[in-house]
């Protein structure tokens, strides 16, 4: 087991230990335990600074342009890859994660060693940067630390570094629709790539229906796009997935917890002079904080109204039930009013139209005991109805379009019997299933429950129309498909 390299100088050292905590935690990932993980990560950290010593070594007595490279942190992460590939080979991938092994000896992993051209365009844009903008944009957006921190470790004026760190998200999109153009692409694909470029620009565009369908069921501009699509927070996925490869949504939520653990779960990271961060994350913050204030105020209220005796109620006074069961919570709570923040999934809507839960706002009861499941009458419940009362108003199509080892692509076509205005579709993964970004549709997540949303151009659908988004999401031991499909609150039959 090699040692590691001695620091040359204390801004060495310094960096050194930053580093060595992000390879250590990317390691962990890709090992069946913590012994095997320091090993991976002794060995991928003396590789990757080998060769950064080496770069650097070739520019100062070389002539020309640079040789393109990533930053430290990155460059030190696919280390750990090759690492982790050459102990495959050799056989010792025994003692890495299984996934990753099945990974290693795909096609998938081909891509990051294989022809340039070919290689992921997250990859290859954050390369062809300057190592200084690219270590910035790194640094902000995978490792999750405050910017100040950041502009003080790259030398940046603090005031001015939301400027600088704009400025570099700009450049990395140049880079990487650069580097779309330059990939060997299909006819269909080349076809799309000037309509993805402008489509990508605004956040405002609208997406035409034909790309729409191109972006959910190619995997390559459908990462062009995410990289390409500054706004709707879904660059750090695309830089962690389209650099480091296996893992690497992972690897990114546990750097956004190790910064949050620094300070204190569940408060914003601050500076080291004690200011706050980004100030839409930290607005974000606040208003989830808020909400969910609310809704415990709300909850107490509640309770405390539903213990107080009203003699007029027929229920409490035979059977103690509520007037109303439907779940408290807040007004902003993503899974509609078919499951609240603690609904679990066999309370909600089920695929086939027939709640699973007690109706609410039922009628009262003519005998003089509660009426059972079977023999209870709700004319007009709130909420779902059953499929043997009705005829689901909307049928849903759900296409999983592709599937690797730690993620998967998928579209969802509803077809609505009646004209709509807005739509809202949710449904409930059962194995624990994370969406990670989404097109033509704003996406929110509590717990298992999935809550599409419409955008401002798709919102409007006629009578006996569809409508359609997609969405790329992570998954890991099994990945069954989704079920309690619902259009604005109202069940769904699944196709």
């Amino acid at each position: 087991m090699p040692d590691l390299p001695t620091p040359q100088d204390a801004a060495e050292a310094a960096l050194f230990s930053e580093c060595w905590d992000a390879v250590l935690s990317y390691a962990d990932l890709c090992t069946s335990g913590s012994t095997a993980a320091n090993q991976l990560a002794r060995e991928a950290f003396a590789l990757g600074i080998r060769e950064a010593r080496a770069a650097e070594e070739s520019t100062r007595h070389g002539a020309g342009r640079r040789a393109s490279r990533l930053p430290r942190i990155p460059l030190l992460l696919t280390a750990v890859r090759t690492t982790a590939a050459a102990w495959e080979a050799v056989g010792q991938g025994h003692k890495l994660d299984p996934d990753l092994r099945l990974w290693l000896n795909s096609g998938k992993a081909a891509r990051y060693t294989g022809p340039p051209l070919r290689r992921p365009i997250a990859l290859r844009g954050l390369r062809d940067m300057q190592e200084p903008d690219a270590a910035l944009l790194w640094l902000a957006e995978v490792e999750a630390l405050p910017l100040r921190a950041v502009a003080r470790r790259q030398g940046l004026d603090p005031a001015a570094a939301m400027e600088e760190l704009n400025q570099v998200r700009g450049l990395f999109r140049d880079r990487c629709h650069r580097n779309h153009l330059d990939t060997p692409m299909d006819a269909e694909c080349r076809s799309y790539v000037r309509l993805l470029d402008a489509v990508t620009r605004s956040p405002v565009a609208e997406t035409p229906e034909d790309l729409s369908r191109h972006l959910a069921t190619c995997v390559e501009c459908a990462e062009a796009a995410a990289c390409l699509r500054l706004h709707g927070g879904g660059l750090p996925a695309a830089l962690a997935q389209g650099v480091i490869g296996w893992g690497g949504l992972a690897y990114l939520e546990r750097r956004r917890r190790a910064a949050e653990v620094r300070m204190g779960a569940g408060r914003p990271v601050p500076d080291p002079d004690g200011e706050w961060g980004d100030p839409a994350a930290n607005k974000a913050r606040t208003l989830r904080n808020g909400l969910l204030v609310a809704a415990v105020l709300v909850s107490a209220l509640a309770l405390a109204v539903s213990l107080m005796p009203f003699g007029e109620s027929d229920d409490s006074a035979q059977g103690g039930l509520p007037t109303d069961s439907t779940p408290v919570a807040g007004a902003g709570s993503p899974a509609g009013p078919s499951a609240g923040p603690g609904t679990s999934p066999s309370s909600t809507d089920t695929g086939t139209g027939t709640p699973s839960g007690t109706p609410s706002g039922s009628a009262k009861p003519s005998g003089g005991g509660t009426p059972s499941a079977t023999t209870r009458t709700d004319p007009e419940p709130q909420g779902t109805s059953s499929s043997t009362e009705r005829t689901a108003a909307c049928e849903v199509v759900y296409d999983l379009v592709n599937q690797w080892p730690d993620g998967f692509q998928a579209t969802v076509t509803v077809t609505t019997a009646e004209a709509l205005d807005s739509w809202r579709v949710a449904w409930s993964f059962r194995d624990g299933q994370r969406v990670d970004q989404m097109w033509d549709a704003a996406v929110a997540q509590d717990g298992p429950r999935v809550t599409a949303s419409a955008a401002d151009y798709n919102k409007d659908v006629p009578a006996a129309g569809s409508l359609s988004f997609g969405f790329l999401a992570s998954w890991q031991n099994k990945n069954t498909a989704p079920y309690a499909f619902s259009l604005n609150g109202e069940a769904c039959t699944l196709s």
